[in-house]
């Protein structure tokens, strides 16, 4: 099972409608307007041939689908080396500044497969209203995403049955139809996405953030990533460091994550997660236990009683123990949903399904009438597999470190992947991002953060070369704009002053 790495943006209106002073911090005041920006370089990289054409485009502005902002194609090569080939267009949406804009903010919600353009939309939610009074917030549908030439794997109710399965087989007739149902997931993603597969590759997506960079008439990019958007955003200062200007990377994958590393992280983070949440049950009166053990082997057996006798449930899917993981996930990326999903699982333990099922629904972005909104979960292996490379086969002991390591779960999180089956070979080598020569980059990490563990934040700091830490003691995926005033500060300035915290680490708590 992946999990993907990303902001619920279902859940960011509600987490961010009432900003909290949790840690006596103020949001800068009087009004400060940007210092040092720099505009304006529409020239391919040094060395690069055949993409004046697309660095010196200007885009065309008009009417979006979403009822705000205003949207352009960008168009790019499909395949780098060959730019006097195939192109695909680009999906942009600008939220224009609501005073004069001193340049654009370049925003990415993590995924991979989350949409840009979707997220730039609620940008009056994602950021400050100071930075929306002085910077354009502009989102794009990276390559494979959404409204940007989107990868296509299943129909959706193929998508349904895929779900549904098992996370954790342990039969062998199990275990073999996982494999049919990773191969044929592979299969249908080359048939229905064709030559497009090998080419949407994060390196690529951040070749594609610079052309619309030049696009924008920015000189350096102004970034806000968001998980996955962090590795996008530390790839980008890779290939770009001269031109990576005030990047805030929050919620951290760092570009030298093996495989094997990040299904481990992620299920180490997910533990700490369920665990926190199940702590924060028992200290309410938890109707699943009266110790966090007790409370976290609840909800093993109900998943192991799942995967035995589904239970009914609604929108036309039953609640299998895929559909059950995929709500317990959705529903540990926000401690504001902490006590939705004790109720859900509630109801499932006497018999309805529906609630648990419907938090499934919502991590995959399924609607009652069985239509999935966007790409992401068919988008989310095509760039996963194309960025990492598997370490061998031995899946067995994969299973038993990351059990190990993480005993909720490891098993369900190092069991399946279609990367093993993918037609196309993997395209990057994981490997540590200095980004020398960029400007100071500004990381963010949380202390128990399900999807990209601290550890990763911390990591990255001490790999780039010029870098400061902004540690969230607390709970939830991400930190900036969710009800923290000590970070929501700190990153502010940086983006209007260029300014990081002093000596470069600053730790807000909740």
């Amino acid at each position: 099972m992946s999990l993907r790495a990303r902001r619920p943006l279902r859940v960011v209106a509600v987490a961010v409608a009432f900003l909290l002073s949790m840690s006596g911090c103020s949001l800068l005041e009087p009004d400060v307007a940007p210092t040092g920006l720099t505009t304006g370089d529409k020239k391919p990289p040094k060395g690069s041939k055949g993409l004046e054409p697309f660095y010196e485009q200007a885009l065309q502005w008009g009417d979006c689908d979403t009822g705000s902002g205003e949207c352009a194609k960008l168009t790019v090569p499909m395949d780098y080396d060959n730019p006097g080939g195939k192109t695909i267009e680009i999906a942009v949406l600008r939220m224009k500044a609501k005073k004069k804009a001193a340049g654009s903010l370049v925003v990415n919600p993590g995924g991979p497969g989350g949409s840009g353009v979707d997220y730039a939309a609620a940008a009056d939610n994602i950021v400050s209203a100071q930075i929306r009074r002085h910077f354009d917030v502009v989102g794009f549908d990276p390559r494979g995403v959404g409204r940007s030439a989107p990868i296509d794997c299943l129909s959706d109710s193929d998508l349904d049955a895929y779900l549904a399965k098992d996370p954790t087989p342990d039969t062998a007739e199990e275990r073999t139809a996982d494999d049919a149902d990773q191969a044929a997931f592979a299969d249908g993603c080359k048939a229905k996405s064709g030559e497009l597969l090998g080419h949407v590759s994060t390196a690529e997506a951040a070749r594609d953030m610079d052309v619309l960079r030049a696009a924008l008439g920015d000189g350096k990019l102004t970034y806000l990533g968001k998980s996955y958007g962090t590795y996008l955003g530390a790839t980008y200062a890779d290939l770009f460091p001269d031109r990576a200007g005030r990047l805030v990377l929050d919620g951290v994958m760092p570009p030298d994550l093996s495989a094997e590393e990040s299904v481990i992280g992620q299920a180490t983070g997910f533990d700490t997660a369920t665990r926190s949440w199940a702590r924060s049950c028992v200290d309410n009166d938890c109707p699943l236990g009266n110790s966090v053990d007790e409370v976290v082997k609840n909800v093993q057996d109900q998943l192991v009683q799942l995967d035995q006798n589904p239970l009914p449930a609604s929108a036309g899917i039953e609640l299998t123990e895929g559909w059950a993981t995929y709500g317990i996930a959705q529903a540990l990326y926000d401690q504001g949903m902490w006590s939705q999903l004790t109720d859900a699982l509630v109801s499932a333990q006497d018999g309805d399904g529906s609630p648990l099922a419907q938090l499934g629904r919502a991590y995959a972005g399924r609607d009652a009438n069985g239509r999935y909104a966007t790409n992401l979960l068919e988008a989310l292996p095509a760039v996963n597999c194309l960025d990492r490379t598997e370490e061998g086969n031995d899946q067995q002991a994969l299973i038993d470190k990351a059990v190990a390591a993480a005993p909720i779960w490891g098993r369900a999180l190092a069991w399946e992947s279609p990367c093993p089956q993918w037609p196309v070979d993997a395209t990057n080598t994981p490997h540590e991002v200095a980004a020398k020569g960029a400007d100071p980059i500004l990381v963010v990490g949380t202390t128990r953060d399900p999807a990209t563990p601290y550890e990763w934040a911390v990591r990255l700091h001490e790999q780039l070369a010029d870098s400061a830490l902004i540690t969230h003691e607390g709970d939830g995926h991400t930190a900036y704009m969710r009800q923290n005033d000590c970070v929501d500060k700190a990153v502010d300035q940086y983006w209007l002053t260029g300014k990081t915290p002093e000596g470069d680490e600053l730790t807000c708590k909740e």
